[in-house]
């Protein structure tokens, strides 16, 4: 059956009733409570009044934080290589040419991450997750990309067009089959978005739409907004091959027709903090966090306003002998009419009840067992002391061990990414020069994708040491080769850490000047 806008919109209301109907509250409400929680708008819609101070004391935000830093710490890079293909030195004929395309794409995916700022992506993707349970990074065909290469040497006909990234956010990804886990297995997804409509009707008029669709397209509008949902779907062929097609559209007009997009994978990389069992959306951490946090603040709230009560007692006073009104300011004269027994009885102040002596305690022991079973205990937070570093990375790595599920999610959710980068770069870019970063500095070299389309290209990703401590554990072993005369004055400028030494470039070329002198 042909896509209408209709049809799209109607399996768009079946999602959308789908996601309102997971757990207690639904996604999109959970999801609104979870983000109040994490940013610190906790005592939202508790009518306690203004008459107390309301505490907060965030442990959602700090494990939250905690668990972030510590999956982007360590430092990734991409290795690619194309399926059925021994990987064999680099050299001529086939296989070695395929190598060696396989060798610069990898490098190309550094020069890409760069220039879309993939370390924010990977936090923005991060922060959704563990608030929302999923994040989503969707990539796409942008054409107005300048990319400064000709396609002739006269220079008069640019290469525009490259690949550019976007999180969205899972409210606005909607699976066919939400219960299929495998992204690329899904029949169908479908993408919304509130967009300007002038904006939409400029992207019709530019795909040639007509005056009547165009009218539809404002009807469709409210406040200067138009809600679009862009369908990615497979179409399949006799041999059981596919391709990957996309339409685009209003609620009663369609803004872009349907068009092969030439891929092979959906452009969506997901990401689930937490999965459910077989079900597409993520579960966030937070949602069971809430409880916790309620009680921490209440537990806080009601010790601060003891401390409050006990440091500054209501007081009663004989409106008879004491005319004048009374304040908190030290000092003050208060002036009493009446016999002594008057004054003895124009003012005092009501003892407040006692309160336990164990209350703070229980507090402190509430938050350190959220935190604990968080897997964001002292030693993984930093708060606790060791003798020496080496000690305290022992017993960070050992608090940090249950992360690891997380981590390899990540990773995984991270090759998906290189995957897909790598299915554009072979159908969409054609013939032009590709750029890569070596030792030597900066170089371009000839690509064509064309020639590459059969092959199945995988990607490894490879883990890099984590920053913490590291620079320090660099250093201290630096020194120590060069105090045991293992390496030289150079060599140990050369592999100090940047931002260790100031300006250590110009100790290299003053270093270099006075051995030519001698």
């Amino acid at each position: 059956m042909k896509d209408t806008p209709f049809t799209i919109f109607s399996r768009y209301n079946d999602a959308v009733n789908f996601k309102s109907s997971l757990g207690k509250r639904g996604m999109y409400e959970q999801n609104r409570i979870n983000e109040r929680f994490y940013v610190g708008d906790q005592w939202y819609g508790a009518k306690c009044g203004n008459d107390r101070p309301l505490v907060r004391h965030n442990v959602i935000k700090r494990i939250g934080d905690f668990k972030m830093s510590q999956i982007l710490s360590e430092p990734i890079s991409v290795t690619f290589s194309a399926e059925g293909v021994p990987v064999t030195p680099l050299g001529k004929g086939e296989v070695g040419e395929i190598n060696t395309v396989m060798s610069a794409l990898s490098d190309y995916y550094n020069v890409t991450a760069e220039r879309v700022n993939l370390n924010s992506l990977h936090e923005k993707v991060l922060r959704n997750a563990y608030v929302t349970g999923s994040g989503v990074l969707y990539t796409y065909w942008d054409s107005k990309i300048k990319t400064g290469l000709y396609a002739d040497p006269g220079k008069r006909m640019p290469i525009k067009g490259d690949i550019a990234c976007e999180v969205l956010d899972i409210e606005n990804v909607f699976f066919a089959d939400p219960y299929l886990q495998d992204i690329q297995k899904q029949p169908y997804i479908i993408i919304s978005s509130c967009r300007e409509t002038n904006d939409v009707l400029r992207e019709a008029e530019y795909y040639g739409a007509d005056a009547i669709t165009l009218s539809s397209i404002e009807d469709d509008s409210a406040d200067g907004k138009t809600l679009v949902l862009t369908k990615l779907y497979k179409e399949y062929n006799a041999d059981g091959s596919y391709i990957i097609k996309s339409v685009k559209v209003t609620e009663h007009a369609t803004i872009r027709p349907t068009f092969e997009t030439g891929l092979r994978l959906y452009p969506l990389a997901v990401f689930s903090w937490e999965k459910r069992s077989g079900i597409a959306y993520g579960e966030s951490e937070i949602t069971y966090l809430i409880p916790n946090q309620i009680a921490i603040n209440r537990m806080i709230t009601a010790s601060v306003w003891s401390a409050m009560t006990t440091g500054m007692p209501m007081m009663i006073i004989n409106g008879d002998t004491v005319p004048d009104g009374i304040t908190n300011e030290p000092g003050q004269i208060i002036k009493v009419y009446g016999s002594n027994e008057d004054v003895d009885g124009a003012v005092k102040y009501v003892t407040p009840p006692d309160f336990s002596k164990n209350f703070e305690s229980s507090v402190q022991s509430l938050i350190d067992n959220t935190l604990t079973q968080s897997g964001a205990n002292e030693v993984a937070l930093g708060d606790s002391r060791a003798e020496n570093a080496t000690a305290l990375m022992t017993m960070r790595n050992a608090a940090v061990m249950p992360l690891q599920i997380i981590k390899n999610r990540f990773y995984s959710f991270a090759e998906e990414v290189s995957r897909i980068w790598a299915d554009f770069w072979i159908t969409c870019y054609g013939e032009r020069q590709i750029k890569l970063h070596d030792g030597a500095g900066t170089k371009y070299v000839s690509f064509d994708g064309s020639k590459y389309k059969n092959l199945i290209i995988n990607s490894k990703i490879d883990v890099g040491t984590g920053t913490i401590y590291s620079e320090k554990e660099c250093v201290n072993t630096l020194i120590t080769l060069y105090e045991k005369g293992i390496i030289n004055r150079d060599q140990f400028l050369e592999r100090m850490p940047d931002g260790i030494i100031k300006d250590k470039n110009s100790l290299l070329i003053k270093e270099d000047k006075t051995d030519a002198g001698t």
